[in-house]
């Protein structure tokens, strides 16, 4: 399985830090961000990693390199216009290949995420071994969280391991999924996409699992946020 980490972002919250270091490589405990999902990609076994960037792009090819020297095989995909979610990955969809991959946000905080979870979730077959019709098996398979402070009402409901779009409650949606190509066919390279109304175009259509995840996620989106990772053990929140 291949990964795709999202890094072309511009972090107009976290201004004027963003100014001159892109999102992903503002450090939690002394390690960019990015690198956290890089080092922990690659002890799940999941070493082929699509970074894709746009804002001071060029620091983060310096900084992770190809991938060498962790272990992993980095290629980049350039926006010299962030292209959103689902208009970055059909931008990238040449390097990703034909199978099912994984993608997640560079700016999330989730150290102790285990990847090697996601390698099988999208099944091919039923639990007799019968393949599905390749237009009723599941296209995505999404990880969602708690509501933090920044989100109360949520983004999808969960039915047993289906995803919702509307439901008695919501979760967070993690940015950590798995998703099969053809979910972005008729998206051109270079067009800009956003992706919550594709999700919901497929979740509509009950083609979308998911799970709930309990482990410490933070969407690192303002400098409090920041500060307060970084503030010494024991003080450090997750607030605004």
């Amino acid at each position: 399985m291949k990964a795709m980490i999202f890094a072309a972002g511009r972090g107009e919250r976290m201004r004027p830090l963003t100014d001159a270091c892109p999102k992903p490589l503002l450090k939690v405990r002394g390690r960019p961000m990015i690198t956290y999902h890089v080092l922990n990609l690659v002890r799940a076994g999941i070493k082929d990693i699509v970074i894709n960037h746009s804002h001071l792009g060029h620091m983060i090819e310096e900084e992770l390199g190809d991938g060498s020297k962790y272990g992993a095989r980095i290629v980049y995909s350039h926006e010299p216009t962030p292209l959103e979610t689902a208009g970055g990955i059909a931008n990238a969809l040449h390097l990703l290949g034909d199978e099912p991959f994984l993608a997640v946000s560079g700016d999330i905080y989730a150290p102790y995420f285990d990847f090697s979870q996601v390698v099988d979730v999208l099944k091919d077959k039923d639990m007799l071994g019968i393949p599905y019709p390749p237009d009723k098996r599941d296209i995505a398979w999404l990880w969602l969280t708690p509501n933090p402070w920044h989100n109360p009402e949520g983004d999808f409901a969960l039915d047993m391991y289906t995803l919702r779009n509307d439901g008695p409650a919501k979760w967070n949606f993690a940015g950590i999924g798995v998703y099969r190509p053809e979910m972005f066919e008729g998206i051109k390279a270079g067009e800009f996409v956003k992706f919550g109304p594709l999700m919901r175009k497929f979740i509509e259509q009950g083609r979308v699992g998911g799970e709930l995840y309990r482990g410490q996620w933070v969407n690192v989106g303002t400098a409090r946020q920041l500060e307060e990772l970084n503030a010494p053990l024991g003080a450090a929140k997750t607030g605004s």
